[in-house]
């Protein structure tokens, strides 16, 4: 029989390496899965600042168009001396004013503010051009108002900003007319 104290000479060292090799594995195991958590929790806050700032910026975009389908009034009366995000087009070579660095310090701010957001979503309209149709459609003016409209929406921080623009036309002179967005952008912030 073997008593206490007939073991195999160095089980006790083999033993003692084996368990400390197993828990250096288990401890590098466990500090990447913890990286790997991490990495990922902060994958999905971004994912979720991105799509707070997209959904800010689409309610601002519709702020806008709204704005323009019920004042269909003609631009060129109208535009100049509004402000507030409210611009004509600019000069031929000159930067589009939503890339001008005071644009988006005024009072262009959207009406609605979605939950969670650091910052109002905020717009720009651009009136482009009218078009004049030679045989219009009963009842309206025949004359098609273009427009850019370009929206700053923000997520839960500052630092997740989307950029979208829609070019818009409307019938001049007919509210409620079925206005449209003719073209579709999205900018990841303002460049």
């Amino acid at each position: 029989m073997h008593g206490r104290g007939s073991e195999l000479p160095g089980t006790r060292g083999v033993v003692l390496f084996t368990t400390l090799v197993l828990l250096a594995l288990l401890t590098i195991v466990g500090i990447s899965e913890a990286r790997t958590t991490r990495m990922e929790q902060g994958m999905a806050r971004n994912a979720h600042d991105s799509m707070l700032a997209f959904q800010a910026a689409e309610s601002a975009l519709r702020d806008a168009e709204d704005w323009l389908a019920t004042n269909a009034t003609d631009p060129a009366a109208v535009f100049p001396a509004l402000g507030r995000g409210r611009h004509s087009a600019p000069a031929w070579g000159a930067a589009a004013r939503w890339r001008q660095d005071d644009v988006w310090e005024g009072g262009n701010v959207a009406a609605t503010e979605p939950a969670g957001v650091a910052m109002r979503p905020r717009y720009v309209i651009e009136w482009l051009t009218s078009i004049a149709d030679a045989a219009p459609p009963a009842g309206s003016g025949g004359t098609v108002d273009v427009f850019r409209i370009t929206a700053l929406g923000y997520g839960g921080t500052k630092r997740a900003q989307v950029v979208l623009q829609t070019t818009f036309g409307r019938l001049r002179g007919v509210l409620g007319a079925d206005p449209g967005r003719l073209s579709w952008m999205e900018f990841d912030g303002v460049p």
